[in-house]
């Protein structure tokens, strides 16, 4: 993309440069995105947006850069995720639950990316609309409406973190930060066109981000390329072990670096795995003829193909939600119109007030997700549903160690199809549970797994390829998905406005 390109169609990496070399200034790249932002309200895609609060943070940004401060990030626009907690903008987590709630601190990933001391230095522009606390897979569970997909407004634009997708896809911020528990950054990368990625569990701090399924959850950047997305976890990701326990207590990592390669077969020696069962009758043929294209670009780079085994795929439907609700039930208990969030107006005692809150504050999903959760946590259904779970959780990780003896990263496709109409599962929720097919094992054995652009399947609608790596292998699918868009365009293409 040409540097001299509308200013929301530039990357990360460009606005940066413009910025450093006092080209424009964050005030006026702020402006630009917000007055996108206003006349793009029917997508669906914010929940919160502060004009001043997000013009004060750009000004912020321009001193430092004033000053002489040159960080790879300063002054660039993002939106975070409805499930971080922030002071200048309200957290609702899509639930009417959290209507209205103010947090008294950032969350760790806002802290670390925004324009406080010692932050990366990004404006943040608001809050994007998501999944009733980040469950489910089309974003059509949000309290306050569904998001639409930009390639197709009748249609979804995946979840949870359907708001961050659409938003980076519509041009109405250039970066985002979304969650991902069982695909929910992937998912909906895939279905609107950009790339994200998931690091490993643990990479990320989950501090001050408000939790769906705690050993499950974990933030990631969501933007156009490979690049971009590099540049924003080098800033995201570090150990906080005095506020998240879960957190890996590493150093911040500069991914960028991993990137770039030379000669003609930048990929040389790279042995990818093609799971048998992620191109399996489930899933649509538009779909995997996308991916076998991009694989085969792959093999012109100098990657290989082989052939792996992933057993127990089927399997990850089942464990996911039996564990991920029976986290929930527990992470959910605190909202119970005490202490804070949402309180029934009209209560007899405490036990009727507890009731009437839950059943005004929550909605059907959520009430859903929590009575499985109950329900496999109770005496008598413990060793049953929950203690196997975790079993077959272990081995599924072993199922992917075996398979990392033969390859180096594994490929397939993120979701069975393109995005699917507005309400076509709200009745089926089983059927939007198999959305995640591909995406939940990476989940449950903590890998880190992104979703590449790689086409376009039915209806022109977008196709994301997905690359999953062994621990702490950012670097690695960084680099393959960045090799990938020097020779393919698929991340450039925009929905029409």
């Amino acid at each position: 993309m040409s540097a001299n390109a509308p200013l929301h169609e530039l990357s990360v990496a460009q606005l940066a440069a413009k910025l450093a070399a006092r080209e424009v200034s964050s005030v006026e790249v702020a402006q630009h995105f917000l007055a996108r932002i206003r006349s793009a309200s029917d997508l669906g895609a914010f929940l919160a947006v502060d004009e001043e609060a997000s013009l004060a943070q750009a000004r912020a940004a321009d001193a430092r850069l004033a000053a002489g401060e040159r960080t790879p990030l300063l002054g660039v626009p993002l939106a975070h995720k409805d499930v971080f907690v922030t002071r200048d903008f309200p957290t609702t987590a899509g639930s009417k639950m959290l209507e209205g709630y103010r947090s008294p601190f950032d969350a760790t990933v806002v802290r670390r990316l925004g324009v406080d001391l010692g932050g990366a230095g990004m404006v943040n522009l608001g809050k994007l609309n998501c999944d009733e606390f980040a469950m489910g897979s089309g974003n059509d569970n949000s309290a306050y409406g569904p998001v639409k997909n930009p390639w197709d407004r009748s249609r979804v634009p995946g979840g949870s973190s359907g708001g961050s997708a659409a938003a980076v896809a519509a041009g109405l911020v250039p970066a985002a930060t979304g969650t991902d528990t069982g695909g929910s950054i992937r998912q909906p990368a895939a279905l609107t066109g950009i790339t994200g990625i998931k690091p490993t569990y643990g990479r990320c701090s989950r501090y001050g981000m408000v939790a769906y399924a705690s050993s499950l959850d974990q933030a990631g950047p969501m933007a156009r390329s490979a690049e971009d997305c590099a540049l924003l976890l080098s800033a995201m990701a570090a150990g906080d072990p005095d506020r998240d326990s879960t957190s890996l207590d590493l150093p911040a990592q500069d991914y960028t670096a991993a990137l770039t390669a030379e000669g003609a077969k930048p990929l040389q020696g790279l042995r990818i795995g093609l799971p048998r069962q992620f191109f399996s009758e489930g899933c649509s043929p538009d779909v995997v003829a996308a991916v076998r294209v991009a694989l085969s670009e792959y093999e012109k780079l100098g990657a290989s193909l082989v052939d792996v085994d992933l057993p127990l795929t089927e399997l990850s439907i089942p464990t996911y939600y039996v564990i991920a609700p029976a986290e929930a039930s527990s992470n959910l208990s605190r909202y119970d119109g005490v202490r804070y969030g949402h309180r029934a107006k009209n209560f007899g005692d405490l036990e009727d007030m507890y009731k009437k809150t839950r059943t005004e504050g929550f909605g059907a999903e959520v009430k859903r997700r929590i009575m499985i959760g109950t329900y496999v946590l109770s005496h008598g259904y413990y060793d049953a549903y929950y203690l196997k779970a975790q079993k077959i959780r272990r081995l599924i990780a072993q199922d992917f160690q075996k398979a990392f003896t033969q390859c180096d990263v594994i490929a397939g496709p993120v979701a069975p199809t393109v995005a699917w109409k507005i309400g076509e599962k709200t009745d089926d929720p089983v059927a939007a549970y198999l959305a995640d097919i591909f995406t939940l094992s990476t989940s449950l054995a903590g890998l880190p797994g992104m979703s590449v652009p790689a086409g376009f399947g039915e209806g022109g609608l977008p196709v994301g390829l997905q690359l999953i790596g062994n621990y702490l292998q950012e670097g690695r699918l960084l680099r393959a998905a960045h090799q990938f868009q020097q020779v393919t365009d698929w991340h450039q293409r925009r929905p029409a406005p």
